[in-house]
């Protein structure tokens, strides 16, 4: 894995202009802001997985393989938006082969950047940028927003900005801008826009800040992302953490919390790497309202 981000940076190093779009794909002027909530949803690329075994400690996985989505969203509001995960970065659309390293393949086929311009919100445009957490899957294009606000869990923050991270040369590169970035840290839960409708919940375990994000929409009612709390339909039902978590004990706790916030929400749940998930939303610049 380190090899595949050394050899991610070392792309975004050497990566020429992005040429234009084609024409029916060209960017729309900046849209106005909206008069009622909505969530769009962004294909952010793809991660084949040949071994799935550091997904579960107790080898539930072992000798499997699978395909990841790699998903991220627009909260449209009337009082602002907010872009939730930045996926893998925007630089691997440039090989038609991806990156591959060990048991992963990193594919991208439309950029963020792009899929934003395309309905009418540049990533200069967006006033808030969230993450579940710091992974390089989740903050690939973390730069895109370093003038949004950076809502993010302090631990969270803490640890992305921390000296091993910023040691890691190639994954700290797509997001350093994010540090000088207007910020808001929290510690358990943060209500976006202050009505109750756009709540970012911490759940730690994966890593040590990691959260989730609820959207309460009004027609297709609450919706809750799971950043990687889950990876796997299963690992919900049953339970499995990955050996890279950074607490299992924490990870435990966060699940119980999960479903109780599920439950008293009466929440359609999203499993954001969960390709069958992933296909039964709206892709952009349809949306979910």
């Amino acid at each position: 894995m380190r090899r595949l981000l050394i050899a991610l940076f070392a792309l975004a190093a050497c990566s020429k202009a992005p040429e234009p779009l084609p024409q029916e794909e060209k960017a729309k002027p900046i849209e106005p802001k909206v008069d009622a909530l909505r969530l769009y949803v962004f294909d952010c690329g793809r991660i084949e997985i040949s071994d799935l075994s550091a997904f579960d400690r107790g080898g539930a996985y072992d000798g499997r393989a699978d395909n990841f989505v790699d998903s991220c969203y627009l909260v449209r509001h009337p009082d602002g938006d907010l872009v939730w995960d930045a996926g893998l970065p925007d630089s691997i659309h440039e090989l038609p082969d991806g990156v591959t390293e060990a048991s992963f393949t990193l594919k991208v086929s439309k950029t963020l950047k792009g899929q934003l311009e395309r309905i009418g919100v540049p990533p200069e445009a967006v006033e808030f940028f969230s993450i579940s957490h710091s992974h390089f899957d989740h903050l690939g294009n973390g730069n895109l927003f370093k003038a949004s606000t950076f809502i993010v869990q302090e631990k969270e923050r803490a640890h992305m900005f921390r000296e091993d991270a910023r040691r890691d040369a190639q994954t700290f590169a797509n997001y350093s801008d994010l540090e000088a970035a207007k910020k808001t840290t929290f510690t358990d839960s943060y209500d976006v826009f202050g009505d109750g409708k756009v709540i970012i919940v911490s759940m730690p375990g994966h890593t040590p800040g990691h959260s989730v994000l609820l959207v309460k929409l009004e027609h297709t009612g609450p919706v809750l992302l799971s950043g990687d709390l889950y990876h796997l339909t299963e690992a919900r039902e049953r339970r499995t953490i990955p050996t890279f978590n950074s607490s299992p004990e924490e990870t435990l706790a966060s699940m119980d919390k999960f479903e109780e916030l599920a439950r008293a929400s009466d929440a359609r749940v999203i499993i954001q790497h969960e390709e069958v998930d992933f296909e039964k939303l709206p892709r952009a610049p349809a949306y979910l309202d």
